[in-house]
């Protein structure tokens, strides 16, 4: 009994002189990065998916990833998270970047830790917070980026086809084949939502997230016009990525679409999605993006990302209207995202607008031609 009591107090003076080396030394990283991520969700309120993203970035070394059976690295935590905030200086975080580099991450993964430790290290100065003097991740350097990738995506005629394949089943492989009539029909209802919801992402511009939000009492087609006001993020329904509510106009080809979708016998009443699930639900996002990949390769079209119904539609508005108008129609908060659309491909005026444009020298080089 009096060896159990003495190695009680030894470990209780070696757990009192950590705890006393803990507060000598100051708060760490790694405490540091808890509190922030506290921050960004109950006063912050960032998007789920934001959080999430932050969450996989400063994940511990060996996490499991929610998915599979993969661990994450947990990089940044290694390098960083034991480190009293006192102690950690510009040179250690651009030695933990140069790490990145040499580790041969793209410039963009190296920018997102140093903007992840920029931003807890701000929350971080705070007076409320801890009343760190300076940020050090803010003298080290930023990575240069490529430029973005030119905005591709599918023109009218091609989101018919893709329409098409999905009413047909194209995603689906021999593999799986209904057991039962009612499966049968089941599916064949799940197909035709499907090619629905590509047509009014294709001529509305939505977001994957506010398709999947959107109610039927979101749908006025009387007016034809759809009250975008919610989205879903990592499978939590919430505001738009703008936290602005907006009225999109509707064209002919995506009220067709809505008017057939409300024709089916379930699921119409004011507050049921316009988009769901047999049961009712929200769709899975994930897996309508899988869907879509597929559909699109079995219609026998590149390959692109469900995003691109969204490039496409701004794209295409862009060549008829002006940047402010298109702004309001994607719901963008600034007008340097709308401006990427502009310019995405070349309008098939473009040649005779240049012709008019240099006509004179047009017509002496048609005379020299022909001399």
């Amino acid at each position: 009994m009096l060896e159990v009591v003495a190695e009680h107090h030894r470990d209780q003076i070696t757990l009192e002189q950590d705890e006393e080396e803990r507060r000598r030394r100051g708060a760490t990283f790694r405490a540091l990065i808890a509190d922030w991520l506290v921050y960004l969700e109950r006063e912050k309120g960032v998007k789920p998916s934001t959080l999430r993203d932050y969450q996989w970035m400063v994940a511990e070394p060996g996490q499991p990833h929610r998915r599979g059976r993969g661990q994450h690295p947990g990089l940044l935590m290694a390098a960083l998270g034991d480190r009293p905030l006192a102690e950690i200086s510009a040179r250690e975080i651009a030695d933990f970047l140069r790490s990145l580099d040499a580790a041969g991450f793209r410039s963009r993964t190296v920018n997102r830790h140093r903007q992840v430790i920029c931003a807890a290290w701000n929350y971080g100065m705070r007076d409320d917070t801890y009343a760190l003097a300076s940020n050090p991740a803010s003298r080290t350097s930023k990575r240069r980026e490529p430029p973005p990738a030119v905005l591709d995506f599918y023109e009218p005629d091609e989101v018919e086809q893709i329409a098409r394949a999905a009413e047909a089943g194209g995603h689906r492989t021999t593999t799986t084949a209904p057991q039962s009539t009612e499966e049968v029909e089941a599916r064949r209802l799940d197909d035709h939502q499907d090619a629905e919801l590509y047509r009014v992402a294709a001529y509305t511009g939505l977001r994957l997230g506010e398709l999947l939000a959107l109610r039927w009492e979101d749908v006025d087609l009387a007016n034809r016009r759809l009250i975008v006001h919610r989205a879903f993020s990592a499978g939590v329904e919430g505001p738009t990525k703008s936290w602005q509510a907006r009225f999109v106009p509707v064209s002919d080809a995506a009220a067709a679409a809505l008017h057939r979708l409300s024709q089916r016998e379930s699921f119409t009443s004011p507050s049921d999605f316009v988009f769901c699930n047999r049961l009712g639900r929200h769709l899975d996002g994930a897996r309508l993006r899988r869907r879509f990949k597929r559909t699109a390769a079995a219609a026998g079209l590149r390959v692109l990302r469900f995003h691109a119904l969204r490039h496409g539609a701004g794209s295409l508005v862009a060549r008829q209207a002006d940047p402010r108008w298109v702004q309001g129609f994607l719901g963008h908060s600034k007008i340097t995202t709308t401006e990427r659309y502009l310019h995405a491909k070349a309008r098939p005026d473009d040649v005779a607008r240049l012709n008019r444009a240099f006509a004179s020298a047009v017509d002496e080089a048609m005379q020299g031609t022909s001399g």
